[in-house]
């Protein structure tokens, strides 16, 4: 596809990225923003799903690694979640061609809107003082359902994936809450990479917008994991709330309208 956008569109295409990213690094759903924005630009559907894996691989790396520099993720503890993700996401990309997803698009909404009921009413939904740093390996049983249950959803559809990732890892793992967000843009990475090998093998990546915005998300991803390690929970609660609910509210339209 040759690319013949104005310049206009490259520059909100561009700030489009500095705020999916941003947003992705806290909580995920940047795709809300960049999925959008590439369609309204023109790019047809499935060449913009793969397009913004290829960006979203920018941001999901550049937040992967702000939290593995601050010792919020210790890659020798979660081997088994990550084999278990890239397994899981190549069975859901997969299953797309198999699988009616409609089904999926109506009861997404509701499973994501109750997250952001638990997120709002429990004291527990982002940790307590039972939660602590990990110093040894979670279970292989645990790390090994929750990775391939969540990489394939990531695989198959993928809306909602990182506020799955945030809340079942501090139930599953009882991990503080920067820790179980350092492993769900990890494990998110894993995914994304994943598909977009998989999109890049179907022809369906359209490389300079990829490039370009995913150069923007990387900006955007860097101080959206920065913001999130200095500012903590009071920052990053009601953002993660907000988020949650706009997802559940764009896909109950999508799905019921």
């Amino acid at each position: 596809m040759d690319l013949l956008l104005d310049p206009s569109h490259w520059a909100i295409l561009a700030v489009i990225g500095i705020l999916a990213g941003f947003i992705d690094a806290i909580v995920g759903g940047g795709g809300l923003l960049s999925i959008p924005a590439l369609l309204t630009v023109g790019i047809p559907p499935h060449l913009a799903l793969g397009t913004n894996k290829l960006a979203a691989c920018f941001g999901s790396l550049t937040s992967s690694y702000t939290f593995y520099k601050q010792h919020l993720f210790s890659p020798a503890l979660w081997k088994a979640c990550f084999f278990a993700t890239l397994v899981g996401s190549i069975a859901g990309c997969g299953l797309v061609f198999l699988i009616d997803p409609l089904w999926l698009d109506k009861i997404l909404p509701l499973l994501i809107i109750s997250i952001a009921i638990y997120t709002l009413f429990s004291p527990k939904a982002m940790g307590d003082k039972n939660t602590i740093v990990p110093k040894y390996r979670s279970p292989k049983y645990k790390q090994i359902s929750q990775g391939f249950i969540l990489g394939g959803y990531d695989g198959f559809a993928g809306p909602g994936i990182g506020a799955f990732w945030t809340v079942s890892s501090i139930s599953l793992h009882k991990l503080p809450l920067l820790h179980s967000c350092g492993l769900a843009r990890v494990m998110t990475a894993v995914s994304n990479i994943t598909a977009l090998i998989i999109f890049a093998s179907m022809g369906q990546v359209q490389w300079i917008l990829g490039l370009w915005m995913g150069i923007c998300m990387m900006a955007g991803s860097f101080i959206g994991a920065k913001s999130a390690i200095r500012f903590g929970i009071p920052f990053i609660k009601p953002i993660f709330i907000i988020m949650v609910l706009s997802i559940a509210v764009h896909l109950t339209w999508s799905a019921w309208a």
